[in-house]
């Protein structure tokens, strides 16, 4: 293999290396987002009308 093909290959290699990087640091970004979306869905969840209203004291 002569040098051009050697540079031509690790060029390729690094370009989809970095691709790939960049990939993943979207979608963790998106993820990190969603996951805080529904953090705050459920804080802001509104409870049971009909829980903590009445005793049963039958027993």
């Amino acid at each position: 293999m002569d040098i051009a093909a050697i540079s031509m290959a690790m060029s390729t290699t690094s370009l989809k290396q970095q691709s790939s990087l960049a990939l993943m640091d979207k979608v963790k970004g998106d993820t990190e987002e969603k996951g805080n979306q529904m953090v705050e869905m459920l804080n802001q969840s509104i409870p049971h009308p009909d829980l903590g209203n009445r005793i049963d004291l039958k027993g």
